[in-house]
């Protein structure tokens, strides 16, 4: 596959001839997800609203509770277990857990076909969906949770036999939850992992960490809360329309010897930055973990 430099997408920016497929064959395309989690569950809102009909979104989860709310909640066909209707797919969805992917792989080979095939679980490596399918047409994507909302991130690396037409479905199918971006390297994928996949946890650590110490200081919970969240937002908005680096938007509100300074210097003093930068390795070593154990 050649080198793609896209930094960002809405829509579709491989190319209009592969949305424009997308699109207009979107009443045809049956779409099987494996696996109903959040996030599948954000992919079929999104598709659902869209335009893909109910009829041609279908599930696999073996969980009774998830797979009621799936068919509740989309009016889609939802089984617990694999069978031949996976014939009818021309595009797969693997979202289950990592642990549980060799499991839940197993009984869907018969049935694949050639399909394409885009995963979206931590760690599982292309490779391993290629020996599980049978399909050399494997994109994997990295979402975080804010895709709940329509307000997510995916990176998304594609092996050299999903073509244009391929990676603009799959643009397609994701475009719902948030903004996407295409990585030349699989491995790169494990770094996604561990700064967007996982980030949207550590940002509600922090939130946490301000909301304590605003009631340690007096703070009513509400106002805490209200206080964190408008800043995080405020602040990452600031950071995206200026041209600026974080480190120069940070030194433009932090005067020496006030309080920002004395914040910072504790932050400094206590190795938090060094720590946090460390917890981010941890992640990434984790998702390399994920595909050697559960990738096989």
């Amino acid at each position: 596959m050649p080198p793609v430099h896209h930094r960002c997408l809405r829509a579709s920016c491989h190319g209009a001839a592969g949305m424009a497929a997308y699109t207009a064959g979107m009443a045809a395309q049956v779409i099987h997800f494996v696996g109903g989690g959040n996030i599948a569950g954000a992919i079929i809102g999104g598709l659902l609203k869209a335009g893909q009909p109910p009829s041609s979104v279908r599930a696999i989860e073996p969980q009774a509770e998830t797979r009621e709310r799936l068919a509740a909640q989309f009016g889609i066909d939802v089984r617990a277990a694999a069978d031949d209707s996976l014939r009818d797919a021309q595009l797969v969805v693997w979202a289950v857990k990592p642990q549980l992917f060799p499991v839940a792989a197993a009984p869907c080979r018969a049935f694949l076909g050639q399909a394409l095939h885009l995963s979206v679980m931590a760690g599982i490596r292309s490779d391993a969906l290629v020996r599980a399918t049978g399909s050399e047409r494997v994109v994997r994507a990295m979402p975080n949770t804010p895709a709940l909302i329509g307000r997510g991130i995916s990176a998304l690396y594609a092996r050299a036999a999903a073509g244009a037409a391929d990676r603009g479905a799959v643009e397609g199918v994701l475009r719902s939850t948030g903004e996407l971006l295409w990585v030349d390297r699989e491995a790169d994928l494990d770094a996604v992992t561990a700064l967007s996949g996982s980030g949207p946890a550590y940002v509600f650590y922090f939130v946490e960490a301000m909301m304590q110490a605003a009631a340690e200081m007096g703070l009513p919970a509400a106002q805490a809360k209200q206080l964190a969240l408008a800043t995080f937002d405020g602040a990452a908005a600031l950071a995206r329309q200026s041209d600026e680096p974080p480190a120069v938007l940070r030194e433009r509100v932090t005067s020496k010897g006030g309080t920002t300074y004395a914040a910072l210097t504790s932050l400094e003093a206590d190795g938090v930055k060094a720590a946090f930068v460390k917890a981010l390795h941890a992640a990434r070593q984790r998702a390399r973990e994920l595909g050697d154990e559960f990738g096989a």
